[in-house]
């Protein structure tokens, strides 16, 4: 009995995850084990438990207290299958970011800076924001600073100079034309289970049917790491989809070490702080 309210807790209430990188840094660090409120956002309750990798991830999620929020810290699973180059769903591959797009906004960054128009606050680490502002292009990996969708041509995007970029909401509607179906084909793709090209001729077909414009079915966001100059997020592979979302950092359970296995004292049930 004993054994079945704990795994009810972990899937309906709440469940704990280790921070194994410095891309939250300051405000989590490795060896953080922190508590992830599934309440707040709904849990999510698959709705069927035998799917492999790459399967459709087939859930709903109960209701939640309310939906995420700008700057919620939230753990998800990872939106890419890299090797096959589109949006897929991995069970036991999760990463934890702050959230700097809702469904609905239009996010950018002006000289390392986050902006999103439907939010006036700061959005992450200022501090850290700050420190790439002042960080020299020259001094910054290529493979660090170029940012998605990696169109050199028509885009140059950087982790310093970024967007405007729409993030997809339920019911959004996007003209296409042959440039701008990169920023969304992962998306669509992910919706429609087609293919979505470019020809010769510079004409756009999903599934081999022509296509202008695309209505979104699903909600996505757009998370980042607090420490902009060293984290794998949403600035290099695009959106998240909700269905994704395990749920919202809350607090440090307790911390340790992960050289020496010292436990740190002052992070021990430390609550995780909104800008």
């Amino acid at each position: 009995m004993l054994v079945g309210i704990f795994i009810a807790l972990r899937v309906y209430v709440a469940d704990q995850f280790v921070i194994p990188t410095d891309s939250m840094r300051p405000t989590l660090i490795p060896g953080d084990y922190v508590l992830v409120n599934k309440l707040i956002a709904g849990a999510r309750i698959y709705d069927r438990l035998d799917f492999k990798d790459g399967d459709p991830l087939e859930c709903h999620r109960t209701r939640g207290w309310r939906k995420v929020r700008h700057n919620d810290i939230v753990v998800f699973n990872f939106p890419i299958n890299r090797s096959k180059n589109r949006m897929e769903f991995k069970i036991n591959y999760v990463y934890a970011k702050r959230c700097v797009g809702l469904p609905g906004d239009t996010v950018e960054i002006r000289n390392g800076y986050f902006r999103n128009n439907r939010y006036d606050g700061i959005l992450g680490v200022a501090e850290e924001q700050r420190k790439l502002s002042e960080t020299p292009d020259s001094l910054i990996a290529g493979n660090v600073i170029h940012a998605f969708p990696f169109d050199f041509k028509h885009y140059g995007w950087t982790i310093k100079e970024f967007g405007p970029l729409y993030v997809p909401c339920r019911g959004g509607r996007v003209e296409l034309d042959a440039v701008n179906f990169r920023l969304y084909r992962l998306v669509i793709e992910y919706e429609t289970g087609k293919r979505l090209a470019l020809d010769r001729q510079g004409h756009l077909s999903l599934g081999g049917e022509p296509i202008d414009r695309y209505t979104f079915r699903g909600d996505y966001y757009f998370f980042c790491g607090d420490q902009v100059l060293d984290s794998n997020d949403s600035r290099y592979w695009g959106f998240v989809p909700e269905e994704f979302i395990v749920g919202v950092v809350t607090r440090i359970t307790y911390s340790r070490d992960r050289l020496d296995g010292e436990f740190r004292w002052d992070r021990l049930l430390k609550r995780v702080e909104r800008p």
